[in-house]
């Protein structure tokens, strides 16, 4: 007991150190504050990020490594029946109220979720057909990133972020926060439904299904960190399944479609639920292993359509994740998985150590991804041979 408490204390201490690290990537046109023994605290530590980058490096390598192994452990323990719900529940909570709190260190799309609502609610136009670049007087542009786009996603996230734009009044920083609270929101209602699935369709698994997604530190990063908007689309993508086990087949699809209207990326797996709803109907037994086993491989389209349109970026993988950890024990997806999430946490380091502006930094990222691919495929490949030429029993 004495242990585990020691192992809980030791890895939520790493979850604050991953809070007070987000800040090191504060853009440098960006004031978040003015108090200024915030102020003090934030220069110190951007001087840290942007000005001694070998160490702020090493500090998220060992970052990374910790929330990696504390991640290994934790699914061990609950292997091992030594850890109960309660503990990792209490754990996935803290989790989320600190790091609601970070900085979007890795990413700068929250800043154009939070201008594309701006649009809508300060300028009274449609995203649609118009890019901050349209605004050149507001000030968001010194910090933002990718300007020059309109809006690339559906009705549904407009439908979401419109109106925590409009409480936010325009002021940047209520309106950041009302945007992390949406996603930290999403993600504990996440956590909460591949649980409560998992306890209806494979009740053994139920803990280390939600532990093998809540815990992962590369869905800790996308989600409660950097705030991809793929954790709200998952969010009702996964109510949908719930309310289709409930019965409630109408509010499922609608629930379905409003997930698709966000992101667009759960549209893959749609035709699925027309099957399901003809397996349903015509009295079949449904094989959920399976549903998930085929959503998990045409998520993977998704990454590949979005690598294809422009380049690989590590929360792709967080959709394939959500599939995934339904089905964890398949050593066809643990293994793919687990180096994945490995390897996209790994492509930070080169943005922390010299910016994804520097010449040599593209090269860098694709020796991380053709490594990460060739590790997937050889350790996959070498458990199953050890499979075939191992005894049967």
């Amino acid at each position: 007991m004495k242990r585990f408490k020691l192992l809980v204390v030791f890895y939520l201490s790493t979850i604050v150190a991953l809070f007070i690290y987000s800040f090191t990537q504060v853009d440098l046109s960006l004031t978040l504050s003015k108090v200024s023994v915030y102020q003090f605290i934030e220069k110190y530590l951007q001087n840290l990020g942007f000005f001694q980058r070998p160490l702020s490096t090493a500090i998220y390598v060992i970052i990374l490594t910790l929330l990696t192994s504390f991640y290994f452990i934790f699914l061990y323990q609950i292997l091992k029946k030594k850890i109960n719900a309660r503990s990792i529940w209490k754990i996935i909570i803290f989790t989320t109220v600190v790091l609601v709190f970070s900085y979007n260190a890795f990413s700068y799309d929250l800043f154009n979720y939070i201008f594309d609502a701006k649009i809508v609610t300060h300028y009274h136009l449609l995203p649609y057909f118009y890019s901050a670049l349209n605004f050149p007087k507001d000030p968001m542009l010194s910090f933002m990133r990718w300007t020059h786009r309109t809006f690339p996603y559906g009705p549904s996230w407009l439908a979401l972020t419109a109106p925590l734009s409009f409480i936010g009044m325009n002021y940047f920083l209520p309106t950041f926060f009302l945007f992390k609270f949406l996603m930290g929101a999403s993600f504990i209602g996440s956590c909460y439904l591949i649980y409560k699935i998992s306890q209806r369709l494979f009740p053994e698994n139920a803990l280390l299904n939600l532990a093998f997604f809540a815990l992962n530190p590369l869905v800790l990063i996308e989600t409660l960190v950097s705030a991809h908007n793929d954790i709200p689309m998952i969010f009702f993508f996964l109510l949908s399944i719930y309310l289709f086990l409930e019965k409630k087949k109408i509010l499922s699809f609608v629930v379905n479609i409003f997930s698709i209207g966000i992101k667009f990326s759960t549209g893959v797996v749609f035709p699925l639920f027309l099957v399901l709803e003809f397996f349903d109907r015509t009295k079949r037994k449904i094989n959920w292993e399976k549903f998930f086993i085929w959503s998990f491989l045409l998520s993977l389209l998704t990454v590949i359509l979005a690598t294809v349109r422009t380049t690989f970026q590590p929360w792709y993988l967080i959709f394939p994740l959500s599939l995934a950890t339904f089905i964890p024990r398949k050593y066809y997806i643990f293994i793919p998985t687990i180096i994945a999430t490995i390897f996209g946490l790994l492509i930070y380091a080169p943005y922390v150590y010299m910016t994804d502006y520097a010449k040599q930094y593209p090269q860098f990222i694709n020796y991380i991804e053709i490594a990460g691919l060739l590790a997937i495929l050889l350790f996959t490949l070498v458990y199953y041979l050890k499979l075939k030429i191992s005894p049967k029993h």
